[in-house]
């Protein structure tokens, strides 16, 4: 039997030709095309991140300037650490932000506050303040447990309506601190012990604090800086945001600004989120706190 061949056409050379050149058109579109939608999801990515992280830097600031005791918000210097009430800032040198917080925890923790904010004038005396209604020992508790047993009711302070101002509640190492009355503990439920009110007014509304707390930037030395939180520091006994715990509030800030007066406080915080070496993106979030 005779072998029978098959005869196929190929592709010419031309057509070889045109058929890689249509590929390397293809492959070039497409490898563009990808690299554009590699670059859209870093750049969408990097925003994404920074606006995260801005977002919650700001709320928590904002949440806890929300319980500042009216009055004791101030600016303070990095470079001499000279500070001015927040409503009579008069230059951006000011880039610490601190405050006193009273203690919202244990006042809102359950039904029956830890402490009332109401004195029983009738029968408080010269060292102690009877504040019905209040839970003083859960009080301690909330504290302690705020502050691994580090702090407790015995390092706390009372503040009175009109008793206090930024430069007598102990900002100052050594300075004034009359307008806080120190607390030394509880001998009842509802009995604040404090030290001798000879010669100080009282009032029947109060605020309870244990905390100071202060924004502090420190230095990168590539143009930003991370903005850390100061807390569990008591001015009115002589301690400063350095005697404190401390906890990275967010890194690469380019921007902390703040403005405000005695109920109000406005700020401003810009986070760097880096792309490349050689690329970046900033986000910026602005709040206002009215208290």
């Amino acid at each position: 039997m005779a072998n029978i061949n098959h005869k196929r056409k190929a592709f010419t050379m031309l057509e070889l030709i045109f058929v890689i050149v249509i590929l390397g058109v293809v492959s070039s579109i497409g490898a563009e095309v990808i690299a554009n939608v590699y670059k859209s999801y870093i750049l969408e990515r990097a925003t994404h991140r920074s606006s995260i992280k801005t977002e919650l830097a700001a709320t928590q600031l904002a949440n806890r300037l929300l319980y500042a005791v009216p009055g004791t918000v101030i600016g303070r210097k990095s470079s001499d650490k000279s500070y001015r009430d927040i409503s009579s800032l008069d230059s951006e040198d000011y880039d610490i932000l601190e405050w006193i917080g009273y203690d919202n925890d244990s006042f809102s923790a359950k039904r029956q506050p830890g402490w009332s904010g109401f004195i029983d004038l009738d029968d408080s005396n010269k060292t102690d303040l009877k504040t019905r209604g209040s839970d003083l020992n859960n009080t301690d508790l909330i504290i302690r447990n705020l502050t691994d047993g580090s702090t407790n009711i015995g390092d706390a302070a009372v503040f009175f309506p009109g008793q206090y101002d930024a430069y007598n509640v102990g900002y100052t190492h050594n300075g004034d601190k009359n307008g806080a009355i120190k607390v030394d503990g509880s001998s009842q439920d509802d009995d604040l012990v404090v030290e001798d009110l000879t010669g100080k007014t009282i009032s029947e509304f109060y605020k309870l604090s244990w905390s100071a707390y202060a924004l502090v930037p420190s230095d990168n030395g590539d143009g930003t800086f991370d903005l850390k939180m100061y807390y569990n520091y008591q001015p009115w006994k002589n301690e400063e945001y350095s005697d404190g715990n401390s906890t990275v509030l967010v890194r690469n800030v380019t921007v902390f600004k703040f403005v405000g007066s005695d109920t109000t406080v406005r700020f401003k915080i810009c986070q760097r989120e880096m792309i490349t070496n050689d690329s970046n993106i900033t986000i910026c979030k602005e709040k206002a706190v009215i208290r």
